[in-house]
């Protein structure tokens, strides 16, 4: 009873914490006066909800334009939003960025900032036999959505080890489920361990007694690694450079208020939490969460670089190489305004 009743909270906190709310209207997509802004739940996305919810972007791009917030639970799903043109910006994690700057028409997505680092961790049952890598072997491991972010660290640290998924041969059985399923199946016993963000990383620790391995940033070598990063289509921004002008000055606000009001940040997400989804998440999680993970403007590039090598050894960005020249945006560079659509 008590793991059913686990389950039933896990459920109603991380589903509707990570499930996209989308629902709008074709009368609001012909809506011109506004901004569509893509992100999610996690408190890793501290930037857009904080920036959001306390009005520091309204107040920087004036009372013409209308925010429309649309909650995704994935990158990709992110990313196949931008190339359907159904929102204009978002925050996403580098594994889909990269993906979608290259099979972009034109590599028309672009890295305009970074808004977090670290905020990721492997989450292991708390009578697990996985001391370290070399425990792995035979074992089930989850992680979000294939090609996301977490997904991109965990199979590229299988590799680094010499061990393989069992798709490929090898012993490792790697699940990629929502972090919703992730909590059942955790809280079930019915896998070994997870590679997951903040807050689930957290919640599984607190509420259903794992052991939290290792933060994925000492597997770096500064500690740091870009997690979420704010992307925009590049024609839109070639047509809408004002605009994103004064959402980049917010979203450097956001950040040094965060920085600056870290309690108050915490107390924010709760209250957005809450309104969204009905739910309260306890101060003690979210101040555990809070603190793995920190909030930067900076995009981290040399993160995005293994990033981006990591994917390709994995075969997600394809056979033939890749070239991430261009994926950066420099909202200050004039002629990049004039070129950005036609860069290829």
């Amino acid at each position: 009873m008590k793991t059913r009743a686990l389950i039933i909270t896990g459920i109603l906190v991380i589903a509707l914490i990570s499930i996209g709310l989308v629902t709008q209207s074709s009368n609001e997509n012909r809506h011109e006066n506004k901004i569509r802004v893509g992100y999610f739940h996690n408190i890793s996305h501290a930037v857009p909800i904080v920036g959001i919810e306390q009005g520091i972007f309204q107040n920087q791009i004036g009372n013409n334009t209308v925010i429309q917030p649309i909650l995704f639970d994935a990158g990709p799903q992110v990313i196949e939003a931008l190339f359907a043109n159904s929102i204009d910006i978002a925050y996403i994690g580098p594994g889909p960025a990269i993906n979608g700057f290259l099979k972009s028409d034109n590599h028309d997505i672009r890295i305009l900032s970074g808004a977090a680092s670290g905020g990721a961790s492997f989450i292991v049952q708390s009578n697990s036999e996985i001391n370290s890598v070399v425990d792995f072997q035979g074992k089930r491991i989850a992680a979000p959505q294939i090609g996301n972010t977490q997904d991109i660290s965990l199979r590229s640290y299988l590799l680094e080890n010499g061990l393989k998924p069992t798709e490929k041969g090898g012993s490792v059985t790697v699940l990629n489920i929502s972090n919703s399923d992730i909590y059942i199946l955790f809280a079930k016993g019915e896998i070994d361990g997870a590679w997951v963000p903040e807050p689930t990383a957290t919640l599984l620790v607190q509420q259903l007694g794992g052991k939290r391995l290792f933060n994925e940033e000492k597997l770096w070598s500064d500690g740091k690694f870009a997690s979420v990063l704010l992307i925009a289509r590049a024609e839109y921004v070639n047509q809408n450079s004002e605009l994103i002008k004064n959402w980049l000055e917010a979203h450097e606000q956001t950040v040094n208020f965060i920085n600056s009001n870290p309690k108050q940040t915490q107390m924010i997400f709760i209250d957005f939490i809450k309104k969204e989804t009905g739910k309260t998440l306890p101060d003690n999680l979210v101040d555990e969460a809070f603190s793995n993970l920190e909030i930067t403007s900076d995009p981290i590039p040399n993160s995005i670089d293994i990033f981006a090598k990591r994917a390709y050894s994995l075969g997600y960005l394809g056979r033939h190489g890749y070239n991430l020249d261009g994926i950066y945006f420099d909202i200050n560079s004039n002629s990049q305004l004039e070129e950005i659509v036609n860069h290829d």
